[in-house]
């Protein structure tokens, strides 16, 4: 009885229950530096952050992604599991546009998965592309020279006629990974998938309102909302930014910086941004 009364009568001293937020937005893609998108060395420092605040009712993951690197996927993911065991606390994801390939393995990793009606969800498959100029070099009279050491170092050379044999060993590492990204998938929603596997991992795409049907998400609804729902509206949604980087888009590059390492940045961060959209766009978007 005391104590009750004593909370009432201290209450703006009372610490309100906090959610921090992570956005995860753009291309999974290894590397650093002026390059966009997602990587677990670029998010590590929010994860880490995100999951040392003691008074957190839960993790909240705002995901934008149309996938990307595999490698970087697992690792994000692994890592969310990995403080969310520590920490004891449920992550929750709350996808956008799209959560697609990749960015879906993300919300995968999260307890409970969220979307709006119109998002794109899925994609769980394995996609390697690129072009042939084997026959292009022929009619410019261009001789393509290649000395390697090692049977298969220059498989799928893009300037060389494409060899069944070398497309047979990438499907079968693609096969390999498809497995992992599967496995992945069925120990994270097991329980909730409803439908044949085989419509639901051969790489197809759904949205947000049919992947409830299929059990690729657990509801409808944004961030704020499900959140206030579940933990009353007192809660501070709390949004952990991400390190700011030396450089910014085309206008923050440093006065100190050589011409020529300015206009090298500025082309990679072009570059960049011509694969996101290229990324986005297989979605529509």
């Amino acid at each position: 009885m005391l104590s009750k009364l004593l909370s009432k009568l201290f209450f703006w001293r009372r610490r309100r229950a906090v959610v921090p937020v992570i956005r995860l937005s753009g291309v999974i893609a290894g590397g650093g530096g002026l390059r966009r998108g997602i990587s677990l060395e670029g998010v590590e420092p929010q994860l880490k952050k995100a999951f040392s605040i003691r008074r957190a009712k839960a993790v909240a993951l705002i995901i934008n992604s149309p996938g990307g690197s595999p490698v970087q996927s697992a690792l994000i993911g692994q890592r969310v599991r990995d403080l969310a065991r520590k920490a004891d606390v449920p992550v929750l994801a709350f996808c956008e546009d799209v959560a697609a390939s990749g960015g879906y393995w993300l919300a995968a990793s999260a307890d409970e998965i969220y979307a709006n009606a119109a998002s794109i969800i899925g994609s769980i498959g394995v996609v390697s592309a690129g072009f042939g100029f084997d026959r292009a070099i022929e009619r410019l009279g261009i001789d393509r020279r290649v000395y390697t050491a090692g049977e298969h170092k220059a498989i799928l050379d893009p300037f060389r006629p494409e060899s069944e044999e070398d497309v047979t060993r990438l499907k079968s590492l693609q096969g390999e990974i498809h497995q992992q990204f599967i496995t992945h998938i069925v120990e994270r929603r097991g329980g909730k998938l409803k439908g044949d596997h085989g419509d639901l991992f051969n790489g197809a795409f759904w949205s947000g309102a049919t992947s409830i049907e299929l059990g690729l998400i657990d509801g409808l609804g944004d961030c704020r909302s499900i959140v206030t729902r579940r933990f009353g509206e007192d809660v501070d949604l709390l949004t952990i930014q991400p390190k700011k980087k030396l450089f910014s888009g085309f206008g923050g590059l440093s006065g100190s910086m050589s011409s020529s390492a300015g206009a090298a940045a500025i082309l990679d961060e072009a570059v960049a941004l011509a694969v996101e959209r290229a990324h986005f766009s297989r979605f529509g978007l």
